[in-house]
């Protein structure tokens, strides 16, 4: 085998080779934004983009969802998954920059597909759909997309570089009230207010928020709200999301918004039905702090300075196979502090010259890190010798 150095500076020539069509599918997925699930093109557009760029052919409808997919080359014993995030947001579109993340793992993949079995490896490209809602990721380890990995990487857009996020645990709440409908003037005696209860569950987990412990976030919006002023509301619902800085403690928090609500629906006399995501609840991260400092220093190589991990904030479903896979998710700057993820500008920021680097560059160092991961002799044999899927938090 070649020396790794030779091998990274392969695959940077390789990502370096392809820029222009790497960028092409960046700008593509940027202007035609799709929700969770329903990223049909995007998916589609990948696919065919595998195959234009290394002959693999890729499956489509991995794990039982139709916008998954999975591409894969080389045939040795280390087994490593790229995964590429392309769903959008509501109204801001591409404001978490999923096309940078698709683009990278992309280049990433088109990178170490000539050299896995070089590297001894078995490379796959995972298209892992639904990240911003719809907790993707742990719909595909619930069918057992990940068996067999080894390592699990992928890059993040962000105003600036740090060697990995620092995700909270969330979870979402949805929520109903459901009481009696009446004339507001002539028989508001006759109705049962469910505003009121909503009302009453919003005041309760405002006041809540004081006692929160450092770490728990609470956020909701409202989804119907009754419809004329003189019809008592008969329904009301609304969504809340619960975050917590681990799983333990997003329980926690979680139960201070279930107290909440349901005092609502006691003092408006309304009946209440919440719907948690059981399976859908997204974990924090499991850093894996050698993996983390093979990326920092390729970061570092190529003329990027990340700074340490990242505040807590956010939350992502690579935190669960993070619990399972060893795994890294840094950030990538797009080199502007001034920048806000989930946001319009973030969109065209990610669709610009400063998303385009940070593209290429996540393509770059995925590769190199992968092919750290394959040469260092330490890393590979701890990775190797632990049971995927088997580690525990």
């Amino acid at each position: 085998m070649r020396e790794a150095i030779t091998l990274k500076e392969a695959a940077q020539e390789s990502v370096r080779e392809r820029s222009e069509e790497l960028l092409a599918v960046s700008h593509t997925i940027s202007a035609n934004p799709e929700l969770s699930m329903q990223e049909f093109a995007s998916s589609a557009l990948l696919v065919d983009a595998v195959a234009s760029l290394t002959g693999v052919t890729a499956q489509t409808g991995t794990g039982g969802l139709e916008t998954a997919f999975q591409a894969t080359a080389g045939s040795g014993e280390l087994k490593l998954t790229i995964c590429a995030e392309y769903d959008a947001l509501p109204v801001v579109g591409h404001g978490c920059g999923h096309n940078i993340i698709a683009t990278a793992a992309l280049g990433a993949f088109v990178a170490l597909a000539p050299l896995a079995d070089e590297l001894g490896m078995t490379v796959r490209l995972l298209g892992t759909p639904a990240e911003e809602n719809g907790g993707g990721k742990v719909k595909l380890l619930d069918a057992g997309a990940f068996e067999g990995t080894h390592a699990a990487i992928m890059v993040h857009p962000a105003p600036l570089d740090n060697v990995s996020m620092n995700p909270y645990a969330s979870n979402g709440l949805k929520v109903r009230f459901i009481g009696k409908e009446a004339h507001a003037s002539l028989a508001p005696h006759e109705g049962v207010n469910a505003l009121d209860a909503l009302t009453v569950a919003m005041t309760a987990v405002g006041l809540a928020r004081q006692q929160l412990k450092p770490g728990q976030q609470i956020h909701s919006s409202i989804s119907e709200a009754g419809g004329a002023p003189n019809v008592i509301p008969g329904t009301a619902a609304a969504m809340w999301m619960v975050r917590g800085d681990s799983l333990d403690s997003l329980e926690e928090v979680t139960q201070v918004v279930e107290r909440c609500i349901n005092a609502g629906a006691l003092a408006a006399a309304c009946e209440v039905t919440i719907e948690k995501k059981t399976k859908g609840c997204y974990s924090n991260i499991l850093l894996d702090h050698e993996l983390i400092e093979l990326y920092r220093e390729n970061a570092l190589h190529i003329g990027r300075t990340p700074a340490d991990i990242a505040p807590l904030g956010g939350s992502t479903d690579m935190g669960n196979v993070s619990l399972v896979v060893p795994s890294i998710h840094p950030m990538i700057g797009l080199n502007n502090p001034e920048l806000t993820l989930h946001t319009a500008e973030f969109a065209a920021a990610a669709a610009g010259p400063a998303g385009d680097a940070a593209a290429l560059d996540g393509a770059i160092l995925l590769a190199q890190t992968a092919i750290d991961i394959a040469t260092t002799a330490k890393v590979r044999e701890r990775l190797l010798g632990s049971n995927p899927l088997a580690q525990t938090q």
